[in-house]
């Protein structure tokens, strides 16, 4: 099967979902990039390298642990495992691993800017990060799927599919005509911990307002983003958060 016909992960050979746990250590590591050019900007470089330094220790020592959980490696070992070798299952649940690495290093960033300095600071710097994290991460899967420099929203349902993010949460993509679908994110770990906690929904609007408006745009130019609810938001049990991606008339084919 061409990956421009792919629909999911499920669609994948054994040496496609190889290619696709590296391409999500790439995401990662320019998520955690980012992070550190924001630090640099909004701290300077000396206070950056020191937030580095705590975060990807703080970072590194929980992904590895989960990494070696879900591989049966050492820790303080390399990873001899060859990902070809792995089972259909095997690399399924890596891939699961990995999405989950990719938040806890989001949420070790905020917390140790949050720690340092305020929860104002951690909150800004998180909203600067994902615009262009999200720039990034579209453009690496829009070039590992081989979709066109106008994918469209047959293009964005694909590419949201191979987000580290889903690989964690439930969602559902819906067709709602022919120039709009409907993104709902049904569960969402983040939110859903929260309540088994008793805590309030974490009011992630304004971040998911750029979140999704880079993501959908590096897509495709052409689309636009509207936000249904949200956090602070009510919202009906079923979904969390929900948005509509819009492909202007004159350019559905």
């Amino acid at each position: 099967m061409e990956k421009n016909q792919i629909e999911s992960p499920q669609d994948l050979t054994n040496e496609q979902l190889a290619e696709l746990v590296i391409l999500m250590f790439h995401q990662i590591l320019v998520h955690h990039g980012l992070y550190f050019n924001e630090a640099v900007h909004q701290f300077g470089m000396t206070r950056a390298l020191e937030l580095i330094n705590n975060t990807w220790k703080k970072s590194c020592r929980v992904q590895m642990k989960r990494l070696g959980k879900t591989l049966g490696f050492e820790v303080e070992n390399n990873i001899p495992t060859p990902l070809l070798n792995m089972s259909r299952d095997g690399l399924m649940n890596l891939i699961k691993s990995l999405g989950a690495n990719w938040l806890a290093s989001d949420g070790i960033w905020f917390q140790e800017i949050e720690s340092k300095y305020t929860v104002l600071d951690a909150q800004r710097s998180a909203g600067s990060c994902v615009g262009r994290y999200c720039s990034v991460e579209a453009s690496t899967i829009k070039e590992f799927l081989g979709l066109g420099e106008y994918a469209g929203l047959d293009g964005l349902k694909k590419a949201l599919r191979f987000r580290p993010y889903h690989q964690i949460n439930v969602q559902s993509i819906l067709d709602e005509s022919p120039g709009s679908v409907i993104f709902q994110m049904n569960e969402c770990i983040v939110q859903t911990t929260r309540k088994k906690k008793g805590l309030d929904d974490y009011p992630c609007k304004s971040t998911g307002i750029v979140e999704y408006r880079s993501f959908a745009q590096t897509i495709d130019p052409r689309i636009t983003v509207e936000c249904l609810g949200c956090p602070p938001d009510d919202h009906p049990e079923d979904w969390y958060c929900s948005w509509r991606f819009i492909l202007p008339d004159d350019s559905v084919a």
